[in-house]
């Protein structure tokens, strides 16, 4: 019977990055450190499943939080999984709806939906009872819920239920939310070893920015059977210097058998630094986001394309990169389309986007491989 696995295949010498291997039950494969887009509604926005390929996307994270809502987990289920419903072919990773249902709480975000009249969101040992943003019903969310959701999605790699605190909290937040997650996680492996789960679970480490709570979530998350290790509770307001922090908290206590994934955290300098934390795997709506957005990512940092400077531009996109935006179409071209608010606007500027952070994570890779690591994180902060 094959099992999930993860395999060290090189180690930095002066810090805690690697390069690794993830085989799922299914025998799918992640070379590590990898970047991993999120596909919120079963798609990443504007790109195809062939696009993913081309760019050369290892695995995708798919909200589990919105396909329970809608279309419904035994729709996809019906329909032969996430892997047939959205024909993707590679790895597919879910979160367990933790961090969607935390940013209901948000006030702004209950203003912006129209929710008013009641809590929007309210937790218990139990679980979480929440509105929908689609229609304001009410649904209640456990360990357990969370898990089967997954299960019934077909996911590859899923997330146990956390309690993801808002920054800033105070200590006592903070412990609650912690001790609801390890309540949680207890449940959720009692849940899976119930089930015939075809897809791995993370386990997820929180405790904000407090470190006596961050190093008593890591020994407690890390005691447990889980697959995997997550760190939630991450770029959710606190400033960089204070994230970096967390991890070197936590790069002693993340067991080298398992791999790491950072839930939500995506900018190129947060890469190169909690690389060499120990995390093997990274997912942001960052590169997508800001495609929409019209802003270009490239080796000398990002611009908006839209300006009225690149209107007769007739360089690539970003001189540096290789891919098939870049060899085929100029700035000016992008400038005309998100001028004229063209649909191609977008595809363009995601899949260019996405490409410079897979072939980052690529050259990251190489670097360790090579025992040249060094050199890139020198390199890249001169140049940042």
């Amino acid at each position: 019977m094959k099992k999930f696995s993860f395999k060290i295949l090189t180690k930095d010498k002066k810090t805690q990055a690697r390069t690794g291997l993830i085989t799922t039950l299914s025998g799918k494969k992640i070379f590590t450190p990898a970047f991993v887009p999120v596909g919120t509604q079963a798609t990443v926005k504007s790109l195809s499943p062939e696009d993913l390929l081309k760019i050369g996307v290892q695995v995708i994270f798919v909200n589990s939080y919105h396909l329970h809502l809608r279309p419904g987990e035994r729709t996809v289920k019906n329909l032969g999984g996430l892997s047939n419903f959205m024909k993707w072919a590679g790895p597919i990773m879910t979160d367990s709806g933790g961090f969607q249902v935390f940013s209901l709480g948000n006030g702004k975000r209950k203003q912006a939906l129209g929710l008013t009249g009641g809590n929007l969101v309210k937790t218990s040992s139990e679980g979480v009872r929440f509105r929908s943003h689609l229609d304001g019903k009410y649904c209640f969310l456990t360990p357990r819920k969370a898990i089967r959701i997954q299960k019934d999605l077909g996911s590859d790699i899923m997330m146990a239920l956390d309690d993801c605190s808002a920054y800033p909290v105070t200590f006592k937040r903070a412990r609650k939310a912690m001790e609801r997650t390890h309540l949680w996680a207890q449940e959720s492996i009692r849940c899976r070893q119930r089930l015939d789960l075809s897809g791995a679970l993370y386990g997820i480490i929180q405790g904000s920015v407090f470190k006596s709570l961050r190093l008593e979530s890591a020994k407690f998350i890390t005691s447990l059977p889980f697959d995997g290790i997550a760190v939630g509770g991450l770029a959710v307001g606190e400033s960089k210097r204070q994230m970096r922090q967390v991890m070197k908290w936590l790069a002693p206590w993340l067991p080298e058998t398992k791999p790491c994934h950072l839930l939500g955290v995506g900018e190129l300098d947060d890469i190169v630094d909690l690389v060499q934390s120990g995390v093997d795997t990274f997912d942001c709506v960052m590169p997508t986001r800001l495609g929409r957005m019209g802003w270009i990512i490239g080796q000398n940092g990002r611009y908006e394309i839209a300006k009225k400077e690149f209107s007769n531009d007739w360089r690539p996109p970003d001189t540096g990169c290789k891919c098939w935006v870049c060899c085929q179409f100029s700035r000016a071209y992008l400038h005309h389309l998100f001028r004229s608010r063209e649909l191609l606007a977008y595809r363009l500027a995601s899949y260019h986007n996405l490409s410079f952070m897979i072939s980052f994570l690529a050259k990251i890779r190489k670097s360790l491989n090579e025992g040249t690591f060094s050199r890139l994180v020198r390199k890249f902060r001169n140049e940042s």
